[in-house]
């Protein structure tokens, strides 16, 4: 099969680099540096499912979809950051000749959804990835730690398109575990109320997932998150696998903790970067459904504050930064707009 995946970060890269070395042609909408550097060193996966290596000649490097043929495309995967998700559907929406379905396979809730009203619901997928990547290095992504499996399924509840089976087929088989399931969004609100509790709070004090789970206090804090949380899903009409947030905390605190408890917040990693973060897709899209919906969520509505606060001073400060090397090295080219 044929892959483009759009917004191709550390998740990007790597799914990339074990669809290629299963035998997929792949190609990967990146930033520049990313480029460069898989152009001399290759692309590699290492970790805890193995080690892996991208055959370049079955990997394709784009810096944007300009020129590019759509026809012969598969699968569109989107890969952003969740404040980009626009960016990528109107670059996928434009893409000459492509029909195939498009796959959010983004943190947050809110993605399929921008999806499936350019694309509507037959073409549309989403999927839920809790697994933790980083690269180390341009060129080597790291998988750190797994919870579960990658699921896969369409934004209309209760059947397994085949669109979805076949793409959880070949990325399973590729080494990434996965599966098709008929309600992706019972596992997004699964995954909402992980990384609502640790996210946030983990990037606010900065410390690894474990960190969190070892004090009393910010127990209570996450546990206040839950509580808020599930009462926005259910108000929402919407379920997860659990019957409420007192059976979710056993499972947390027992098996999905435990199992991640030395990965660093991505939110954390972002504002360590200078770069904006997913705030508005988790603690601030359960903030802003709880006051569509007469909910009260004030922890999420504090930690969305001080979130986009501590974001907005890394902002300020990365354009000082970056006026101040234009000065003493002249105008540059723009970065693209994704993670």
């Amino acid at each position: 099969m044929r892959f483009l995946i759009f917004g191709a970060g550390a998740l990007g890269q790597a799914l990339g680099c074990m669809l290629a070395a299963d035998g997929h042609r792949v190609d990967l909408v990146l930033r520049a540096r990313f480029i460069e550097a898989i152009d001399d060193a290759g692309l590699q996966v290492s970790g805890i499912f193995g080690e892996f290596s991208a055959p370049l000649d079955r990997v394709g490097l784009l810096s944007n979809l300009e020129g590019v043929d759509g026809a012969g495309y598969d699968y569109g995967m989107i890969t952003t950051k969740a404040y980009d998700t626009e960016t990528a559907v109107q670059a996928l929406a434009g893409l000459p000749g492509f029909d195939g379905p498009v796959v959010s396979m983004q943190n947050g809730c809110g993605n399929v959804e921008k999806v499936a009203m350019v694309f509507g619901e037959e073409r549309t997928l989403g999927a839920r990835v809790i697994t933790g990547f980083e690269i180390p290095r341009p060129g080597l992504v790291r998988i750190t730690a797994t919870a579960d499996d990658i699921h896969i399924g369409s934004v209309r509840p209760g059947h397994i398109p085949e669109s979805a089976a076949h793409l959880a087929e070949a990325i399973n088989h590729a080494g990434l575990p996965c599966i098709a399931v008929e309600d992706i969004h019972r596992d997004l609100f699964a995954k909402l109320l992980y990384n609502c509790a640790l996210n946030p709070l983990g990037a606010l004090l900065g410390v690894h997932y474990g960190a969190l789970g070892d004090h009393g206090e910010t127990r209570r804090v996450m546990d206040r998150i839950m509580d808020e949380t599930f009462d926005v899903i259910e108000t929402m009409g919407g379920s997860t696998p659990w019957p409420d947030a007192e059976a979710y905390r056993r499972v947390f605190y027992d098996h999905l903790l435990p199992l991640t408890r030395n990965h660093r917040p991505s939110m954390l990693q972002d504002l360590e970067n200078g770069k904006r973060t997913e705030v508005d897709a988790l603690v601030g899209y359960v903030a802003e459904q709880g006051h569509r919906l007469g909910v009260e969520t004030p922890t999420c509505d504090t930690l969305a504050a001080l979130i986009r606060f501590r974001e907005s001073q890394v902002l300020a400060d990365r354009e000082v930064q970056g006026v101040s090397r234009a000065k003493r090295s002249g105008p540059s080219s723009a970065g693209d707009s994704f993670s």
